[in-house]
């Protein structure tokens, strides 16, 4: 029965770490894609940077794959409830953080992408302020990290 547990907390784990991380990049890239597709309206000429800002937030489910090769060899029939449950934990951790910095990125990329639009040179300026929610989802990253040597 502890088994079955600890598998069950480790595999729900996983898929709250690459769910929601690819959840969040989904949304992310979303909206900083729509808001491109307005900006388009009034500067067409400036898509590279509409492309690159609307990609920044896709990052995140690519930290949620990272994470499942860190955790992936734990999920064994021998695995212990410590370690089903210090995945679950892991993966809770880093799906809703990834999900709340791809969003907040992303509203930070759709705004520079407006500004974009709207003529301003504020394309590396974007990109700085976008590195901020970014650094928690990579925190993230280094947490499910320490999680996996630590189990």
């Amino acid at each position: 029965m502890e088994t079955t547990t600890a598998i069950i907390l480790g595999y729900i784990g996983v898929a709250l770490m690459v769910g929601l991380s690819g959840v969040a990049s989904c949304i992310g890239t979303s909206m900083s894609g729509q808001a491109s597709v307005g900006a388009m309206k009034k500067n067409s000429n400036a898509f590279g940077s509409y492309m690159v800002l609307s990609a920044v937030p896709g990052s995140q489910g690519l930290y949620g794959f990272v994470g499942y090769f860190m955790v992936k060899n734990f999920l064994t029939i021998d695995m212990t409830l410590l370690q089903g449950a210090a995945i679950f934990g892991g993966g809770l951790l880093m799906g809703l953080v990834c999900l709340f910095s791809s969003y907040y990125q992303a509203k930070v990329c759709a705004n520079g992408i407006v500004a974009i639009g709207n003529g301003h040179d504020v394309m590396a300026k974007t990109l700085v302020l976008a590195a901020f929610p970014e650094l928690y989802a990579i925190l993230s990253v280094a947490a499910v990290f320490l999680i996996s040597l630590a189990i």
